[in-house]
């Protein structure tokens, strides 16, 4: 049905970050996007990789910025640890009139950039 592809420099997240704090965490990742990301040693790059994984999935959905919410695409891990796409929202209601079942979502980070592709099934 679509797919996307989104590469973050992790800098550039870092940035907003340390500039806006709280504020941008809150905005861009739900609470336990959050705390899985915060728990790790480089949480910057955790942090980008799941921000370049929102952008995919907005891509692989034909969402422009400002149809949804940050929020409403979620990445989470499965029981084997695989990331997982779970939306709400606009972001639901979007893979609904596209007949989307399931969101494949591949990470992937290096020090300076994170990648991510989704592909709508």
């Amino acid at each position: 049905k679509g797919c996307g592809i989104d590469l973050v420099e992790i800098s550039r997240i870092k940035s907003a970050w340390e500039r806006f704090g709280r504020r941008f965490l809150e905005r861009v990742f739900t609470p336990s996007e959050q705390a899985y990301c915060l728990a790790r040693k480089r949480p910057e790059e955790s942090l980008a990789a799941r921000f370049a994984a929102k952008e995919a999935v907005a891509k692989a959905l034909g969402l422009g910025l400002g149809r949804f919410s940050w929020q409403e695409i979620e990445i989470v891990r499965s029981k084997n640890g695989r990331p997982k796409v779970r939306l709400t929202g606009a972001a639901q209601a979007q893979a609904e009139v596209l007949g989307v079942g399931q969101i494949l979502i591949s990470l992937s980070h290096t020090h300076e950039y994170a990648v991510a592709q989704a592909v709508a099934q």
